[in-house]
Order: structure tokens, then sequence, then C-alpha cells
């Protein structure tokens, strides 16, 4: 271990042995690079999860429109399924639920979710399309149309019948 002593220099000037000022001056440089290149690689992360997040977000953008006419789609599947229920082969309910379960399938694959219409009203994403007086206020009675939903995005609101007190 090297003892630190200062020499004095001319003109009044003293200076540690063992560390010329020259080291100090490239150790606090080399620091500085360090510090900065670590937060330059730290804005580089934080860049490239927001531009892949964004790109994630334009993709769903773009492929709502499609969504929504494959949702039209699955209504006419679904009410077919239920004909061919009441009225069809067996064959024919067999081929229909097939087909049901893998158009099902694939918008489920694509973030296509239900929205749940088995407890209160939701002005967000539900539709009231007719209020029928009652005891229970803002209570779902009927689906009259199923909607749907990707990630936060509503692709179609839930159309139903929703029961409201009267305010007499």
């Amino acid at each position: 271990m090297t003892k630190k002593t200062k020499e004095p220099l001319s003109r009044g000037h003293s200076v540690e042995l063992g560390r010329s000022p020259q080291v100090d001056k490239k150790a606090n440089k080399t620091q500085e690079l360090e510090n900065q290149l670590k937060r330059s690689l730290a804005d580089y992360a934080n860049l490239s999860r927001r531009v892949e997040a964004e790109k994630n977000q334009i993709a769903t953008l773009a492929k709502s429109p499609l969504l929504v006419k494959f949702i039209s789609a699955l209504d006419t599947l679904e009410v077919a399924a239920q004909v061919a229920a009441k009225e069809g082969s067996d064959a024919t309910k067999q081929g229909l639920e097939l087909a049901l379960g893998q158009f099902k399938k694939v918008l489920n694959e694509e973030g296509v979710e239900e929205i749940q219409t088995d407890g209160s009203f939701d002005p967000s994403v539900h539709e009231a399309v007719e209020v029928i007086p009652g005891k229970r206020d803002n209570k779902i009675l009927e689906v009259l149309e199923k909607g749907y939903k990707t990630g936060d995005r509503l692709l179609r609101p839930a159309r139903v019948k929703v029961e409201k007190t009267s305010r007499n």
C-alpha cells in the first residue's frame, strides 16, 4: 500500500503522490462516459418497449374493422346453429357446432372477448335498447345482441334490455 503524502510544488501548489491530476481527470471522464452509456442503454430499452407496444396497438386498430365483420358472421352462424338445433338433422347440428366452435376459437386467438352481461348495466360496454320499469335498478334482463371487445378496445357494445326503478 502506498502512502499518499503531499509534496510542495513551486508557486504554492501541492500534489498527492501516487495519483496525478491527469489520472483523476481521466478517471472522472471515464466514470462520466460510463454513466452516459448506461443512461443511453436504458433510454434505448425504454424506446424499444414503447415502439413494440405502439406497434401492437396499431396492429390491433388495423384489424378491428375485420374483426367486426367476423363478429357479424359469428352472429349468423349462431342463429343457424339455433335453427338447426330445433329443426335440423344431427349431422347439420354437429357440423354447425363444429364450425361455430372453430370460429370462436379463431376470434379468441385474436384477442376477441365476449362482453359479460350477467350483472349490472355498464354504459361503457352495454347499449340499452329498451328500458323496462321494475324493482331492480340497472339490471340486465335480456341480451338482444352480444357485445365484443379486444383488450381495452370495444368492437361492438352488447345490446340489452335493462330494468330500471321508477322514481316518483
